[in-house]
């Protein structure tokens, strides 16, 4: 861990700090690619980079933070990056379970997990069930995610209820729509952080981000540091927030 930054900086107003931050972790191939090693030291070391800014994110009171980590379009990507991507993801939980439970951190799967491989769903599972009881920050971490599918998901859900005669088509609102969504426990991102210069969303939360400020870094994802979210919170601080009002 860095030595530096520990504390809150002394020019963030920690009530104005984001609640819930997003990120879209871009970048991990091009950093590798740039230091002439293989797309996977670029993955292992993305690892490394959320590890840091999940402990900055609990060190400065920030309540949530969701990580894309693999979108329902990856499965496109060759056969052994998509192989080596699975068993990270299940090596990194077993090795940090228990710092997850001294840091007193909540972290949950969403997606359709259904498709992941076997022995990760259960070490998914296991991670989850320990760590319910935790009260610390909550760590969403999206799997087999699409934004579209899980609007779809929430939609037939809704439907069905419909069907049966459970609800009225005029009960339906934005409150009840959220309550269906994988994230019903925790609030919509304030703040969407998206590495590597790209400008789109990439079928992230599309309904949680009706409100997000959006913040695009050119550096790539293994780079972000503390110094880097430092910067994407100030700039956040200087953004007014009306939603929609004057």
């Amino acid at each position: 861990m860095p030595t530096i930054l520990q504390e809150l900086p002394s020019d963030l107003d920690q009530d104005r700090l984001p609640r819930h931050v997003a990120v879209i972790m871009d970048g991990n191939g091009r950093w590798a690619k740039r230091k002439g090693l293989p797309r996977i030291m670029g993955h292992r070391q993305g690892v490394d980079a959320l590890k840091g800014l999940l402990r900055c994110c609990n060190d400065w009171g920030i309540q949530a933070l969701t990580a894309y980590a693999f979108s329902t379009e990856n499965w496109g990507r060759p056969h052994e990056e998509v192989d080596f991507l699975m068993t990270l993801f299940e090596r990194v939980l077993v090795r940090e379970l228990q710092e997850m439970m001294k840091e007193n951190v909540r972290i949950q799967f969403v997606g359709n997990l259904a498709d992941l491989p076997r022995s990760l769903q259960e070490q998914i599972e296991r991670s989850m069930q320990e760590t319910k009881n935790n009260r610390g920050i909550q760590f969403t971490v999206a799997t087999n995610y699409g934004g579209r599918q899980e609007i779809l998901h929430a939609a037939r859900a809704i439907a069905t209820q419909v069907q049966q005669g459970h609800l009225q088509p005029d009960e339906i609102d934005e409150a009840l729509f959220s309550r269906h969504l994988y994230t019903a426990n925790v609030c919509d991102p304030d703040l969407l952080i998206r590495t590597s210069g790209e400008m789109r969303l990439s079928n992230f939360l599309l309904w949680q981000m009706a409100y997000a400020e959006l913040y695009i870094t050119d550096a790539l994802w293994p780079d972000f540091d503390r110094v880097q979210f430092h910067q994407a919170l100030s700039a956040y601080q200087q953004r007014d927030r009306r939603f929609g009002k004057v």
